[in-house]
């Protein structure tokens, strides 16, 4: 029943706080006009951090209690953030590069 629980509770962080930021971001994406073929790079910047942020920080203060809560590693941790701010910002360079 815990894991169920967990399970829903992932589903209702990705779906909220990733939604949530994604209209912040929709709204910055939207001012202008060629980044719109290019939004869903930031999607998956999102989508990456908001694993990230679970990993090291949310599934400690869930209902599974289960073996394998382990964090990332430092440098993982790193490497996955930079990947995702550098997917959030990609669709600027990639709107004026496509001109």
């Amino acid at each position: 029943m815990r894991v169920i629980l967990e399970l829903l509770r992932i589903i209702f962080i990705f779906i909220l706080l990733g939604g949530f930021i994604w209209e912040v971001l929709n709204s910055i994406y939207s001012v202008y006009e060629g980044i719109q073929n290019y939004k869903w790079i930031g999607a998956l910047g999102i989508y990456l951090a908001l694993f990230v942020l679970y990993r090291n920080i949310f599934q400690f203060s869930g209902w599974y209690q289960g073996k394998g809560r382990k964090k990332i590693p430092q440098t993982m941790t790193f490497v996955l953030l930079g990947a995702s701010i550098l997917c959030i910002l990609l669709p600027f360079p990639m709107e004026w590069l496509g001109r």
